[in-house]
């Protein structure tokens, strides 16, 4: 007679079991924490998208949302400070220090990690850019608190802890993580996972500025200088407003031109599905999807993409996806808005065409808000 297993408890019971009471030092810990990313003196986008996500979470905790600006004294961190107030923040952390001019991973975890030192937030939320993924890691592990890496999902259970979901095994599932034991809880979320928020003309509000300082020998990186990256054709697939992109449905490389054509033709932008990067048939800064960008346009066309879930995590925040398809029970018609079962090849050149005699002479989409 064989041993008998246990049920496993609901995901609830289970986290409800292994949670403790909050550590004593922890107990004072209140409010959420935007970082304000600043590239060459503006601030990302992924900032404003993360203050509003923070609006949200502060108003269910009943506690205040804070934007936190390192940099150089100057303009650039006094305009950070405003647009942080105008996209919700209730009051700013600032440390302007010269040392903080360019990104170094040094200088900017040490002021970070002091800033949480001194004025204890719950919640620590962060952009999962190059910059914000390297900040990020430093940060929690210094802190020795939890990180939850690419977020598609943010949101504060009944016992006030963090629900931070992301994708897991590969992609196939989603999980949700909480920092139970620690604070503060941080996480990371991509570009454009997160709606923008509605800019208003909020006056600046309270800033507290924190004395900061740092000696430039004790900080081994050293910014000699700057490269630009003058690569005709580079992608801004998070940012653009129409965008095609093509999957192996499409059969070959050489058919990569019909989904080019279409993005040109309606004022669009073009990408792919990772199976395409893989086989080198289009460069990685055009892969769409969890391991790639993330869009939310107002139009996307996708052309022989099945839908997977590493790829609808990327895309499912688009106003109008229209899927086209040879398959019709690819997992992608599950969230297409509309559903074109026909093979892409022969489908996009008379696509292509409809829209050249509709749009001439202009030969762009104007597409209404």
């Amino acid at each position: 007679m064989g041993t008998r297993k246990s049920k496993a408890p609901p995901p609830a019971q289970a986290r409800a079991s292994m949670k403790k009471d909050l550590p004593e030092q922890f107990r004072d810990y209140r409010h959420v924490w935007v970082f304000m990313e600043l590239e060459r003196g503006h601030v990302h986008p992924v900032s404003f998208e993360l203050l509003g996500e923070g609006r949200r979470l502060a108003h269910q905790l009943g506690v205040q949302l804070a934007g936190i600006i390192l940099g150089p004294p100057g303009d650039s961190t006094l305009h950070a400070a405003a647009e942080a107030f105008a996209y919700g923040a209730d009051l700013v952390y600032l440390v302007e220090e010269p040392l903080l001019t360019d990104y170094r991973n040094e200088p900017f975890a040490k002021a970070l990690t002091d800033l949480v030192a001194a004025y204890k937030p719950e919640i620590l939320l962060l952009g999962a850019t190059t910059l914000g993924r390297d900040l990020a890691g430093s940060v929690a592990t210094t802190l020795l608190t939890g990180l939850t890496a690419d977020c598609t999902g943010l949101d504060v259970d009944e016992d006030g802890s963090l629900a931070a979901t992301r994708p897991t095994f590969g992609g196939s599932l989603l999980c949700t993580i909480y920092t139970l034991n620690c604070r503060p809880q941080m996480a990371t979320v991509r570009p454009r996972v997160m709606r923008m928020p509605q800019r208003s003309n909020k006056p600046i509000g309270r800033v507290i500025r924190h004395d900061w300082r740092m000696l430039e020998e004790d900080i081994v990186t050293k910014v000699v200088g700057f490269l630009s990256d003058d690569r005709s054709g580079n992608a801004n697939l998070a940012y653009a407003d129409v965008v095609v992109a093509g999957g192996l449905g499409l059969s070959n490389a050489e058919n990569l031109l019909l989904i080019k054509d279409l993005a040109l033709t309606i004022g669009g932008d073009y990408g792919c599905s990772r199976p395409l990067v893989q086989k080198g048939w289009m460069p990685a800064d055009r892969q769409i999807g969890q391991t790639g960008k993330t869009i939310r346009p107002k139009l996307y066309i996708a052309a022989g993409i099945s839908g997977a879930v590493q790829h609808r995590v990327g895309v499912e925040g688009a106003d109008l996806i229209v899927a086209i398809n040879t398959d019709p029970h690819a997992p992608i018609f599950d969230f297409a808005h509309v559903g074109v079962v026909t093979d892409a090849v022969s489908f996009l050149p008379a696509l292509t065409e409809a829209f050249t005699r509709r749009l001439a002479p202009a030969n762009r989409l104007r597409l209404v808000n």
